[in-house]
Parts: C-alpha cells; sequence; structure tokens
C-alpha cells in the first residue's frame, strides 16, 4: 500500500511538516509494510504558479500529482491562514485531476497559532474534500502551539491513524480496478452484427 503525505507548511522546520511526519509515523504502525512519500508543496509553489499560467504541470509537479492520483491514502495537512488552508494548499488540490481522489481516503489535518483556529477542519478542509468526493476520516486533527508536548494531541493522532489505515487495509486499501470499457451503442451494434 501507498500513503502520500501532503504538507503545505512554509517554514524550516515547520510545524505542518512535523504534525504531518506523526501521523505518517502513526499510520506506518497501523498498516505495516505501508510505502510513505512526503509531498512538499513548499518546494513546488513555482511549477503549481507556472501550472495555472501555462496549463502544463513541471517535472516535479507531475511527479507529485502522480503520486497522489496512484496512492491507497493521503494526509493533507495545511497551516492555517487567515482562518482557512493556505492558498499553496488550495493551489495543489486545485491543479489536481479532478478525479484524483474520488473514493480514497484522506486524512485531514491543520497547524495553527491559536485554538481558535481548529474549526478550520470543518468549515474549510472537510468541504474541499468532499467536493473531490474523496472519503475523510472521521477524525481531524488540529494542533495549535499549545499542543505540541501537551496531553491529546497524540491520542488524535492515533484516532486518525487508525481510521486511516482502516480505510486503506479495507474499503480503499485495494487499488481501484480500471473502470469497465465504455462502448457506445452504435459500437455494440457494429460488433453484434460482426460476430
Amino acid at each position: 500500500m501507498k500513503l502520500v503525505v501532503v504538507s503545505a507548511g512554509l517554514s524550516v522546520p515547520s510545524s505542518t511538516r512535523l504534525l504531518a511526519d506523526r501521523l505518517a509515523a502513526a499510520v506506518g504502525r497501523e498498516a505495516a509494510g505501508t510505502e510513505i512519500e512526503v509531498v512538499e508543496l513548499r518546494d513546488l509553489a513555482v511549477e503549481i504558479a507556472h501550472n495555472f499560467t501555462n496549463g502544463f504541470p513541471g517535472r516535479r509537479l507531475a511527479a507529485a500529482l502522480e503520486a497522489v492520483t496512484a496512492a491507497d491514502g493521503v494526509i493533507a495537512v495545511t497551516p492555517v491562514f487567515t482562518a482557512s488552508y493556505s492558498g499553496l494548499f488550495k493551489s495543489f488540490f486545485d491543479v489536481l485531476d479532478q478525479e484524483a481522489l474520488a473514493g480514497k481516503p484522506v486524512l485531514i489535518a491543520a497547524t495553527g497559532g491559536t485554538a481558535r483556529h481548529s474549526l478550520v477542519l470543518d468549515h474549510a478542509l472537510r468541504p474541499l474534500f468532499a467536493y473531490l468526493r474523496a472519503v475523510v476520516v472521521p477524525t481531524g486533527v488540529y494542533a495549535a502551539s499549545e499542543d505540541w508536548g501537551a496531553e491529546g494531541l497524540e491520542s488524535r493522532v492515533e484516532r486518525a491513524a487508525g481510521e486511516l489505515a482502516a480505510l486503506m487495509t479495507g474499503l480503499g486499501g485495494t487499488r481501484r480496478e480500471a473502470p469497465p470499457e465504455v462502448v457506445p451503442f452504435e459500437e455494440q451494434l457494429a460488433r453484434l452484427a460482426a460476430s
């Protein structure tokens, strides 16, 4: 199984990347043998902008988009900017093929300076991934500055990771087969006549 982690943190080190790594490690413990790939959006910012202006992804962006499309599960983590996800985070999902996340389990998470922004999970991230027809795990993880090292964050991480691992290994764990061939009615008639 393949898990892709999309991290939209901008600083180095980044609390967003730290949360992403904790979630990925917890999923790895729940679903042993899971291959984990991290897509760091900070490194793709210029290619994402170019994709908007010329319509084509650069080499590294194309590889990231393909990784997300081929994944059995996704962890999506963003810092909170102006009470929502970051523009870079949204831009990446805007250039992703609209069908890439359909039926795919996704764990949503966010980081921010204060607990007051925790509703970003339900008011911004869930609607975005619902629109993309992803299967969003019930437990989202928000980490405010005061949550690091405090009681409670680790249990939320473990619970969310367990839910994602269950979806990946159960409902969404096997790669979806190609949809059946759609043959226009006229071609079906022609095939019948030829046989």
